[in-house]
């Protein structure tokens, strides 16, 4: 696996979304299993593994530390940090990145992860309570502790990506981004993650499976499954959205590779610093995602993917209102 350089931080060219395997989709895949997928994906040269302590909650970065510990040093482990989470229910509510709830919960990550330091620590969400530069500064403490090696920042805008990287450089920064979800190109982060020598970590760029072309209006989703609650795969949403799909199968086709590797292969010709972080609970997703850092898109196929997403009118938020809010902040 070829590998990229996100702000100072070298990883795999596509790293592993590990949310899927435990949170949000509504099954959670037992542990074995999940620790078979990730082994599975660092003998496929992934080095670079996503989590959070909301997703379970907890039980993700207990499963991630556990699947990595045989190869920690080989590998890179993010996690991160933001939520007000209920200790006995598990229940998000609201945000919290108040400097000494940083501390506690980085302690709990590094516990539940097995690890000495936490080699990428994001804040998931800006919190507006609490000033960047406070958090930022936090960080940075925990940095110089040993605690943390890179700070990183989850849906920030990029003024509030300044102000931190002021405080304390940040390394990474992760939103949502594919051929269906252009705002990081439209609100001026990706320019500033190019000014100021940052990476970026798409989290999503198959568009939640959607892009892939599994999906259509008559998909029902299993329960718990959060996709049900979001506009943009309402069946109407869908049934419009479907534009996006045929777009990049018309690609894929005549390249005699799939829409997945398609999507995958324009975000990592948009930028080097550019590493997407798709999720699958399957082995054989897994190999077809990793898959596409082989993928070269000649310029023609790339200005046909983008002027052609140029010219669909997406249906659909990505969330509902109250958690859109919480976004580019």
């Amino acid at each position: 696996m070829q590998t990229r350089n996100l702000g100072g931080l070298e990883v795999s060219a596509i790293g592993l979304g590990c949310m899927g395997i435990s949170f949000a989709y509504g099954q959670r895949l037992e542990n074995e299993k999940s620790i078979a997928l990730i082994r599975g994906a660092v003998e496929r040269g992934v080095t670079f593994f996503d989590t959070a302590e909301v997703y379970g909650p907890y039980v993700n970065e207990e499963v991630v530390g556990e699947a990595l510990a045989p190869v920690r040093d080989k590998v890179v482990i993010a996690t991160k940090f933001g939520f007000k989470i209920d200790p006995v229910s598990g229940q998000m509510s609201g945000m919290n990145s108040q400097p000494d709830h940083i501390r506690a919960v980085t302690e709990a990550s590094l516990k539940r992860l097995g690890v000495e330091v936490i080699d990428l620590l994001y804040q998931h969400r800006v919190d507006p309570k609490v000033p960047i530069e406070d958090v930022a500064g936090t960080v940075a403490d925990l940095i110089r502790e040993g605690k943390v090696k890179h700070f990183g920042l989850s849906e920030a805008s990029a003024d509030t990506l300044r102000k931190a990287h002021a405080v304390q450089p940040v390394t990474a920064i992760q939103s949502e981004y594919s051929l269906w979800e252009r705002g990081p190109e439209n609100n001026g982060v990706l320019a500033a993650c190019e000014e100021l020598g940052i990476g970026f970590v798409p989290y999503s760029p198959l568009g939640r499976g959607f892009l892939t072309g599994a999906m259509s209006a008559g998909t029902e989703f299993a329960k718990g499954d959060f996709r049900a609650t979001l506009p943009r795969f309402s069946p109407e949403a869908m049934v419009a959205n479907q534009a996006f799909v045929e777009l990049i199968q018309r690609v894929a086709t005549a390249k005699g590779t799939t829409t997945a590797q398609v999507a995958i292969g324009w975000l990592l010709a948009k930028k080097p610093w550019i590493v997407p972080i798709p999720g699958t609970t399957k082995l054989h997703r897994l190999e077809e995602n990793v898959g596409a850092a082989d993928l070269v898109l000649t310029p023609a196929e790339l200005t046909q993917l983008t002027e052609g997403a140029d010219a669909i009118k997406v249906t659909g938020e990505r969330y509902p209102p109250a958690l859109q809010a919480v976004t580019a902040r």
